[in-house]
């Protein structure tokens, strides 16, 4: 298991205790304070993922439980109709954030905001924030990253015109927060409030298949 690279001053930093006392000649502080780092080193784990290769799948772009599921709500959704679904990522869940289908950015936007707690249903839409469209074979998707309470950054480093895949890392937030994914209105669901899903493979909605072209031919497509 890998870390991400954004933790690592905050793994230098929670080390530091623990070294000035192994210097100092204190080993068993030393010791206990280490485990301060290893925390903080767990908390930027990068586990591998194993996307499914299903073709019009959408997967989860984090970790956590899921709060929302159904239709957009109106307060916190882009223009138009979408379905939607809102991750709450615990401190102890993994941070690092994939794409939830392949396609091409067209779009990344920051808002600032506040930094309510990322349950809230507010939260989406108040609340600091990361919004990534993405468009897949005609059909549009977007993804926001959302600041909580403790997490008061999060990083993005796709860009408009990259060709992503899908469970693709594409970011971090740090300390606690919130995923909405936003899908269109024809695809159907497949998670409900309180499941836990695992980002870059949990399979939380399917996009629905273009007029003209049967899911049979989808499936043998190369």
């Amino acid at each position: 298991m890998s870390i991400d690279r954004a933790g690592l001053p905050f793994i230098g930093f929670a080390f530091v205790p623990s070294l000035i006392c192994l210097v100092a000649g204190l080993p068993l502080p030393a010791l206990l304070l280490s485990s301060l780092g290893i925390v903080v080193s767990l908390f930027f784990r990068d586990p591998s993922r194993e996307p499914p290769q299903t073709p019009g799948v959408v997967v989860a772009p984090a970790d956590g439980r899921v709060l929302f599921a159904g239709a957009a709500e109106p307060e916190g959704a882009p223009a138009g109709t979408w379905l939607q679904v809102s991750i709450f990522l615990s401190p102890l869940d993994v941070h690092v954030n994939r794409v939830p289908i392949s396609g091409r950015i067209t779009r990344v936007d920051h808002f600032p905001g506040t930094f309510l707690p990322a349950y809230r249903p507010g939260a989406g839409a108040g609340n600091e924030r990361a919004e990534v469209w993405l468009e897949h074979e005609g059909q549009t998707i977007m993804f926001r990253q959302v600041v909580g309470a403790l997490a008061r950054r999060v990083v993005c480093r796709v860009t408009p015109g990259t060709t992503v895949r899908t469970g693709e890392r594409f970011g971090i937030m740090k300390f606690g927060s919130r995923m909405d994914l936003f899908v269109p209105a024809g695809a159907s669901l497949v998670v409900a409030p309180a499941d836990r899903v695992r980002g870059g493979e949990t399979v939380v909605a399917r996009l629905a298949v273009p007029a003209g072209e049967s899911p049979i031919s989808r499936e043998s497509a190369p």
